[in-house]
């Protein structure tokens, strides 16, 4: 995650200073503690009953972990008086400079979202969907200007993960894709704009052909999910932390770089993937077999105390990886 209010960002943040979060669950109240450590003026659209606590509570628990991010104190400590929360959604995106949504990943409800808010918002704001997976042309059939809405999709918890995919549709303007890039940046994020749209967008497809293989390793006993998790955090998870699979096989075919490594082990390679055809489901014996295994491994302490151990340990490897650059 780049250093908060770097060189540059205050202009971004003065132009996109009112920021309307669509949605205060785990992912939209992670967004808001984020916006709220860049001095960020938030309104929370959610009509269910209790989300201001529900919001507050969550933006008091990540405190600490934006502070360890060398978020400024003082901007911290302005926060709840620049939390507004608004359970209409014309009045809550009407005045806003940025709308960030992270409601149900259900295209009829986008759908109906983005044609409503694209009626009352202003011209300059920019409309960003967190969807893991509904592009943003479908997600803007029935926009009258569909010019401003891209999708900005984090990783959980937005707050410390520092990816952002920028995926523009269709009808997005240049612009708007520059600005979406030059705000996150100015939050701290590490954007990436994905060149075509397609479902699931980079990340999360990476993510399902990799789990793919993980439940048929467990459903088949080669591995148990403790010891599967074990193999990744000590071996690919090490090396994708500081080099993605490029970069790690080009490493790895030595001063013959990637044309070396597809030489000496494409072939293997490829003979795994040959191995990987057969059908992988969530059938009752899988999932059976994979509910019990997780209880046994994780269902001993609370979410938070899980989630707690998972934040200290990933921001302790932002911070070494900092260090480096």
């Amino acid at each position: 995650m780049s250093t908060p209010s770097a060189s540059g960002a205050i202009d971004v943040l003065q132009r996109f200073h009112r920021v309307t979060v669509v949605g205060g669950g785990v992912i939209g109240a992670s967004w808001v503690a984020l916006f709220l450590a860049n001095g960020l003026d938030v309104t929370v659209q959610d009509p269910r009953a209790g989300v201001d606590a529900e919001v507050r509570d969550h933006v008091a628990r990540a405190a600490d972990a934006l502070r360890a991010l060398g978020f400024s104190e003082h901007a911290m400590a302005g926060g709840p008086e620049r939390l507004h929360f608004e359970p209409d959604l014309e009045r809550a995106v009407a005045d806003a400079d940025l709308v960030q949504e992270t409601g149900p990943e259900r295209s009829d409800f986008k759908r109906d979202l983005w044609k409503r808010a694209g009626a009352v918002v202003a011209p300059h704001a920019l409309l960003l969907s967190s969807s893991s997976g509904i592009p943003a042309s479908e997600q803007a059939r029935d926009m009258l200007d569909p010019a401003r809405m891209l999708i900005g999709h984090p990783f959980n918890p937005p707050h410390i993960i520092p990816l952002v995919e920028v995926v523009p549709g269709e009808k997005t303007s240049p612009d708007a894709v520059a600005d979406a890039v030059a705000f996150y940046r100015a939050i701290g994020k590490v954007p990436q704009v994905v060149r075509k749209e397609i479902g699931g967008f980079v990340a999360n497809r990476l993510q399902s052909a990799i789990f793919r293989e993980c439940v048929s390793l467990v459903a088949k006993g080669v591995v148990t999910i403790d010891e599967l998790d074990s193999i990744v955090t000590h071996s690919v998870g090490m090396r994708w932390a500081v080099d993605g699979p490029f970069a790690s096989f080009y490493l790895g075919g030595g001063d013959g770089g990637l044309r070396s490594f597809v030489k000496q082990f494409g072939p293997g390679m490829e003979r795994r993937w040959a191995s990987m055809q057969e059908e992988v489901h969530f059938d009752e014996r899988t999932t059976e077999l994979l509910f019990a295994q997780a209880d046994a491994s994780y269902g001993q302490r609370t979410r938070a105390e899980l989630e707690a151990e998972r934040d200290a340990r990933q921001i302790a490897l932002l911070r070494a990886l900092r260090s480096k650059e």
